[in-house]
């Protein structure tokens, strides 16, 4: 479901997450045939790192950049897991555009957000709700009775020193902006009247919802920077809600949109209004007004003689649902305003960080179905000239000041983001270098290979979706299918990069399935028709999915009795609706809804989303949402589904699920699970109920699709002395010695870890014996590691065992193994296990003398899975302990992990005694 307010909640995490125009509070929640000519994108890299849970739900983020005045640097904010806040938490960083080099410039739990240069660049301003430093009593300046924190403004010298606050305002500042080096206008809510004050001391928390009358006003304020109350002027009268504030470069100016109706976001009846104010003379101006002007987002010249506007352009004489965005331009000197000729049906792309100006236009990117235009425009008097800029499939610009560096963040389906930045020379990008690269890990992994695939849908139009393959894909064989069903309506999939909690497009793959991915008819970014064409027919798009589903299909590597759905809001929506047609083996649906008669009062947009896209409210055709209500249909349901939402969701209300589930378990013809997430939203914010989710989620598919599900037993700790009996358990033996007999010969058994092939243990003295019949093993140290043995040794055991078994046994490469051993936690068998603490190295020494003492050949060795599994529903052990173990490095040897001579501290600086270097094997998976 989406309205125009909420276009940030359901079109991504850039505005909540960068903090560009929302408050900090933000939820980011995600967005709601026949194959085209082969346009794929690169095909991914192989390699054998397994994909995790972590991967999706702990990715760091990056986004917010704002160049420096003088060009050199670039502020950004980093998104980080913080596991006390059990959140994502914003940093700010300082990336330099001259050299590599970057600097933290923020830490602990209180995210920062919005980050401003001042015009001089000496300064950076930015929002967080952090707390004011102690002062000499120990007690917070700001310690009053408060509900909670204030979001403030806060200044720092971006070269080095503590931030210190510049505001304390009563209420939230949501925006701000410099007027001149040492003045900042924001945007925060009159302060507390005395309706407010009396019912605080009452203790009376009562909503009066939607209540014009005592609504405080949201207005324009202004602070020197060097003023020592803090307490800001305020600087416009206004009795509505101001929503935006840009200010003019040179600050005389500002443009602000006015929210006039507590009720708009449900009705659409009173638009917001825009006004251009001169901060000098204390005077506003109405501009850009008119019955098919929806103005979201404005942008300055840096000259500060006029902005661009971006228009939300709909077709409806009311309702601003399906929309194209426009964009035009409003000159201060001649007042005139001017609707810019993009020669483009389908308008921009709607991505918060898709348009930067320059001195003479702009860049953009243009809306273009799954991968956006990039262009440059050249103002000509009152006209613009347009050149394609390569590369193409960008999802954000940002140009300095002088035009001539060029931020961009590139991404797709098969590569994940990274942030360049490049010389920017008329319509040719040079020079271009990464500027951050936060989830290059994840490039080492396997990634789905993605191709565009259109079909024909209802209406007997094209759709066009993208279709996800199978990591382990071979030509020929069958694979199950999963349709995942984007948000909205009015969004869409694209060939970027969007692995995400919502919607974990790798993790499935990796478990063999297909994902289609369809961009239904009333997706944004194909025009203004195809936005629109829903209206009145909401659940058109379920035949276009049925259909591509079928056109999928019918190339013959699908599995017919193998399909799942899954989507979040619309996307939920949308399954809902399905699985009342057809049987599928697996639905996953998330803050979805089905029927729509409560939803029209209860839903923040309620009405101006059902009555545009049913037609008419309840009362009006009762019937009507009847006909639309997929919830009357549930008897037909045979769909094993599994429910998630969030119990304080307004835009698709928690009551839907219960409906749902409700339903579902009382007609008892299919499986149903129901999890709801307090204190959530439309979105998940906590990492915990993310993690939770994809979880539940992949369990649910691998039970009901992949037939591969083993349940938990809830009682046992992974980490319990039972389950590494249970996980040493597991090891084959040949009689009492560890591994398989192979034609008479003792072989390494081999189990499948971090999606390698490798040994359960390190190879044994009886192992290793096989191969060397001189090789000395002492009774009774037969399943003790191999040890002694030099890197020339183990290649020719792995070539004998390969030539033994037939099998391509290897030594694993660095690349491989180095990730897998550090990985290892403690405790293993090292010499903190045999000192009994976390030794240091004057203690180390001190104890060699009474190690020598034990004799023998490495007499602190202990049979292989004498400590804990690594994993111990995979049971592999040693991987941080016991002997050290071989990796091939480009045909040199590097023996890595724990040994039992080495304190875990000082693996990086010692190298392991000979006796304790053994090896391990490795099988390709």
């Amino acid at each position: 479901m989406t309205r125009k307010i909420l276009a940030c909640i359901l079109a991504g995490s850039f505005l909540l997450a960068w903090g560009i125009s929302a408050p900090l509070s933000g939820n980011d929640a995600p967005k709601k045939g026949v194959p085209a000519k082969k346009k794929e994108a690169a095909k991914p890299a192989k390699n054998n790192t397994a994909w995790t849970v972590n991967d999706v739900v702990l990715a760091e983020e990056a986004g917010g950049m704002q160049i420096s005045p003088d060009g050199k640097w670039v502020l950004w904010v980093k998104r980080a897991p913080d596991k006390e806040k059990n959140e994502l938490v914003g940093h700010l960083m300082l990336s330099s555009l001259t050299e590599t080099n970057e600097i933290q410039l923020t830490r602990g739990s209180f995210s920062s957000a919005q980050p401003q240069w001042s015009p001089d660049g000496k300064l950076i301003a930015f929002l967080s709700t952090r707390p004011t430093p102690k002062t000499a009593k120990g007690k917070r300046e700001d310690d009053e009775e408060k509900d909670d924190a204030k979001a403030q403004i806060w200044l720092m010298n971006p070269f080095g020193g503590e931030p210190w606050e510049a505001t304390k305002s009563p209420r939230d500042v949501h925006q701000f902006g410099w007027t001149d080096d040492e003045t900042i206008v924001y945007v925060a809510q009159e302060k507390i009247g005395q309706l407010e004050s009396t019912l605080k001391e009452k203790k009376d928390d009562t909503t009066n919802v939607d209540d014009e009358l005592n609504e405080p006003p949201v207005r324009l304020w202004q602070i020197s920077i060097n003023e020592k109350e803090k307490k800001g002027e305020r600087i416009t009268d206004n009795k509505d809600r101001i929503q935006s504030c840009s200010i003019a470069p040179g600050g005389r100016y500002a443009v602000t949109i006015h929210e006039r109706s507590l009720s708009y976001t449900f009705d659409h009846k009173v638009k917001p209004v825009v006004y251009l104010y001169d901060l000098e003379k204390k005077e506003r101006k109405q501009v850009l007004a008119g019955p098919k002007l929806n103005i979201s987002k404005v942008h300055w010249q840096p000259d500060g003689k006029g902005f661009y506007a971006i228009n939300q352009f709909t077709s409806h004489p009311r309702f601003v649902m399906g929309y194209i965005e426009e964009l035009y331009h409003y000159d201060l000197g001649t007042e005139a305003t001017t609707r810019v000729n993009l020669n483009s049906e389908r308008g921009l792309a709607d991505a918060a960080e898709g348009f930067a100006v320059t001195p003479d236009g702009f860049v953009v990117l243009l809306a273009d179905g799954v991968r956006h235009a990039s262009r440059r425009y050249v103002r000509k008097g009152n006209a613009w000239e347009s050149s394609k800029l390569a590369p193409t499939n960008l999802q954000a610009v940002r140009v300095s000041k002088d035009g001539k560096t060029l931020l961009y963040l590139e991404s797709s389906a098969t590569s994940p983001p990274k942030w360049q930045r490049a010389n920017l020379d008329g319509a040719s990008i040079k020079s271009p270098t990464v500027l951050t690269d936060l989830e290059a890990d994840l490039r080492k992994k396997p990634i789905a290979k993605t191709e565009v695939f259109r079909w024909k849908g209802a209406l007997d139009d094209e759709v066009e979706g993208l279709v996800s393959y199978p990591h382990d894909y071979q030509e020929g064989k069958k694979y199950p299918l999963i349709v995942l069903i984007h948000g909205g309506p009015h969004w869409a999939d694209f060939d970027h990069w969007d692995e995400r909690w919502a919607y974990v497009r790798n993790l499935l793959c990796a478990r063999g399935a297909f994902i289609l991915r369809p961009n239904y008819h009333g997706s944004s970014h194909y025009g203004l028709k195809w936005s629109e064409s829903i209206a009145g027919r909401y659940y058109l798009p379920v035949e276009d999915i049925e259909k591509g589903i079928d056109a999928l299909t019918a190339r013959g590597n699908i599995d017919k009795g193998k399909i799942g759905l899954g989507g979040w809001s619309n996307g939920a929506i949308l399954t809902m609706a399905l699985i009342t047609r057809r049987h599928y083996q697996a639905a996953s649906a998330g803050a979805g809804g089905s029927e729509w008669s409560a939803d029209w009062g209860v839903c923040d947009f309620g009405m101006s989303f059902s009555n545009y896209y049913l037609g008419k409210s309840p009362f009006e055709d009762p019937e009507l949402y009847r006909k639309n209500a997929p919830f009357y249909d549930f008897p037909k349901v045979r769909t094993p589904t599994i429910l998630f939402h969030g119990d304080q969701d307004f835009a698709v209300p928690t009551h839907h699920s219960w409906y749902q589930f409700r339903a579902l378990r009382e007609l008892g013809k299919a499986d149903v699970r129901f999890l709801l997430f307090p204190g959530e939203k439309h979105g998940l914010k906590k990492l915990s109920h993310r993690k939770r989710k994809v979880e539940e989620e992949l369990a649910w598919f691998d039970k009901y699709l992949f037939n591969n599900y083993k349940p938990a037993n809830l009682a046992l700790k992974d980490e319990s002395p039972l389950a590494q009996a249970l996980a040493i358990k597991k090891a084959a033996k040949a009689g009492k010695l560890y591994g398989a007999m192979k034609d008479g010969v003792l072989v390494p058994e081999t189990v499948v870890y971090k999606d390698l092939r490798m040994g359960r243990f390190e190879v044994t003295r009886a192992q290793f014996r096989a191969f060397d019949k001189a090789y000395a093993v002492e009774a009774g140290t037969e399943n003790f590691p191999a040890n002694g043995i030099t890197f020339e040794q183990a290649k020719k055991y792995c070539a004998w065992l390969a030539k033994t078994t037939g099998q391509p046994f290897r030594l694993g490469t660095m690349d491989e193994m180095e990730p897998i051993h550090e990985s290892a936690e403690n405790p293993e068998n090292t010499l903190d296990f045999w000192a009994g603490y976390s030794i240091n190295p004057e203690d180390r020494a001190k104890l060699e003398t009474t190690i020598k003492n034990l004799g023998g050949n490495a007499p602190l060795l202990k049979e292989v899975g004498s400590f804990r599994s690594a994993d111990a529903k995979v049971g592999i052990f040693d991987l941080g302990g016991n002997v050290a173990e071989w990796a091939d490095d480009d045909g040199k040897g590097m023996a890595l992990g724990g040994s039992a001579d080495i304190a875990t501290g000082e693996r990086q600086q010692r190298t392991p005694a000979a006796e304790y270097v053994g090896l391990r094997v490795v099988l390709k998976r």
